[in-house]
């Protein structure tokens, strides 16, 4: 239940804390501060709930950890479902702050969304920079990494994935990141959550993947 509880919080926290840079102070701080902001709060959970669960906080992590054999199915999806409720409690308490679903940091693509790009290429994102995230993970946290040092990877890498996307699709590499402002929002935003599902986790199947290959090879 520790665990279970540090995903929840750590997942609200993720959300609250980088959509709400977005949100709340978007027009101020403008693309490198909320990449900053997503990966600080990282940095912050990893060293607040990394020693309890493992701060994944993201599905598509807790799958690639699944897959490279570090926790088991039952174990994942338990996570999944506190990262997922974490996320809309995140997302509720940033409403309650904004007073307006209208804008509450949601995922998309396409016509009317930052920089309009197209299906395909939303989709190609969150893929290709999903598998690098997880990549990150599984090295910085596996045998052989650095100690102490993970979070800043972890955190430093989302930074720089949000500097590169955030036009692209808002960047979500997190299913439960998307879902939170998504079910909220509504309308448009909940029309395309199923990208911000699918993507990350044929990404994450991906990373995992290229992972173990290359540590096959070591």
């Amino acid at each position: 239940m520790n665990k279970l509880a540090a995903e929840f919080i750590g997942t609200a926290v993720l959300v609250l804390i980088g959509c709400g840079a977005a949100v709340l102070g978007g027009d101020n701080i403008g693309q490198v501060g909320i990449a900053l902001a997503f990966g600080l709060a990282i940095v912050a959970m990893a060293y607040g709930i990394g020693p309890i669960s493992g701060c994944h906080v993201n599905p598509a992590v807790s799958l690639a950890v699944y897959l490279d054999g570090r926790m088991s199915a039952g174990e994942m999806v338990q996570y999944w479902i506190a990262q997922f409720a974490g996320a809309l409690v995140g997302a509720l308490i940033l409403l309650a702050i904004a007073g307006s679903n209208a804008n509450l940091g949601a995922n998309g693509w396409g016509p009317g969304y930052l920089g309009e790009y197209s299906l395909v290429a939303a989709l190609i994102f969150e893929i290709v920079f999903t598998a690098i995230f997880v990549i990150v993970i599984l090295g910085a946290t596996g045998q052989g990494a650095s100690p102490g040092f993970a979070g800043l990877a972890i955190g430093l890498t989302l930074a720089a994935i949000h500097l590169v996307g955030i036009q692209v699709t808002g960047v979500s590499v997190n299913p439960a990141r998307s879902f939170g402002p998504a079910l909220l929002t509504g309308g448009n935003a909940l029309a395309q959550l199923w990208l911000f599902i699918v993507a990350p986790a044929i990404g994450a199947a991906l990373g995992a993947l290229l992972f173990r290959l290359k540590v096959l090879k070591v």
